[in-house]
């Protein structure tokens, strides 16, 4: 009989409707790893911070999409594209950090599935203790309450994984030359990534050197000249100081150069309320105010097969490999970290 191999794929997770809204952002903002304080404090704090956004902004923002996102569908369709890639000894679960369907539930299907091996897929490309760290220190949790004792190989980051690279290239290439087509002019393409408080990266997190990485990785596959492209932040949330630039700042200096823009959101991989509502919606509302002569939106690289067979193959090469040989810019995980309490 064949050995088993589980994969377990990563992702955020995001409200299933209106009424998930302030229970998901509980969860959200309750991780240590995103508000970094004494429990008694951070669990107060997020019940607060929860309750107002979900009666504010996330409830606007939620709203275009019919109040829920579309991320576990999504992420769904990524797991299914990736279990007919490699085939039927493996078997892919997907596994949100902050929404259903959660680490415990998945715990307890993977155990009844017994698998002679598991692989940990995050699907952030970029290594962060925010998203990657944070989604193997609760499965660690989930996995030691059901005694699921199979050792388990962790890919940490692709950044510059050729087929997510071929893949986003390929995105790129198509809003460009569609974008350059109707506005008759050279675009400028925004490499946009989720931002984050400098003094996370500052504390030795590699997730802005990733990004910058994957965007002129991305940026040369796609033929783009040095000044046809830009590197920026968005989702900026409170008051602390965040890595820029901004996509904000970005925007107006494509309106001032009369310029029009296209956005790659190179740190998601499948749409979601920042793809469809922040950029699709805020920032080309923005960009429109601003007087930039044209806004384009390159799609998350979701199920491109490039993508697809990029994942699996670092699933295959991981089965056998329980160390990551790259240095810390590189590869932010380590055995130690997994294990810190969140």
């Amino acid at each position: 009989m064949a050995d088993k191999t589980a994969v377990i794929l990563f992702n955020l997770g995001g409200p299933g409707g209106p009424q998930e809204i302030e229970p998901f952002l509980i969860n959200f903002f309750s991780d240590k790893n995103i508000i970094d304080l004494p429990v008694f404090v951070r669990l107060p704090l997020a019940r607060l911070i929860a309750r107002k956004r979900a009666r504010g902004v996330s409830r606007e923002n939620y709203a275009p999409l019919g109040g829920r996102s579309p991320l576990l569908e999504n992420t769904k369709a990524q797991a299914q594209a990736l279990e007919d890639m490699l085939g039927a000894e493996y078997k892919v679960f997907v596994c949100m950090r902050y929404w259903h369907p959660r680490a415990p539930d998945v715990a307890k299907k993977v155990k009844a599935y017994a698998p002679d091996r598991i692989i940990l897929l995050p699907l952030y490309p970029q290594f962060s203790t925010t998203t990657t760290q944070s989604s193997f220190q609760d499965w660690d949790r989930a996995a030691a309450k059901e005694r699921l004792h199979v050792m388990d190989n962790r890919i940490c980051c692709y950044p510059l994984e050729p087929g997510f690279i071929e893949a986003s290239a390929d995105h790129v290439r198509g809003a460009y030359a569609r974008a350059q087509k109707e506005c008759d002019r050279k675009p400028r393409v925004l490499f946009s990534a989720h931002g984050l408080p400098e003094k996370i990266i500052q504390a030795g997190d590699p997730y802005q050197w990733q990004c910058e990485q994957s965007a002129a990785a991305i940026a040369a596959a796609a033929g783009l000249d040095a000044d046809d492209w830009r590197h920026c932040y968005q989702s900026r949330v409170g008051p602390l100081k965040w890595i820029g630039p901004p996509v904000e700042e970005e925007l107006q200096k494509a309106a001032a150069d009369n310029v029009p823009v296209v956005i790659y959101p190179h740190s998601f991989v499948s749409e979601h309320v920042e793809t469809l509502v922040e950029i699709e919606i805020e920032f080309r509302e923005r960009a429109e105010e601003l007087g930039v002569p044209g806004f384009y939106r390159a799609e998350t690289v979701g199920v491109n097969p490039a993508f697809i067979a990029g994942l699996a193959r670092i699933v295959r090469e991981k089965e056998n490999v329980r160390s990551c040989p790259r240095d810390k810019k590189q590869c932010g995980y380590s055995e130690k970290t997994s294990l810190k309490a969140a």
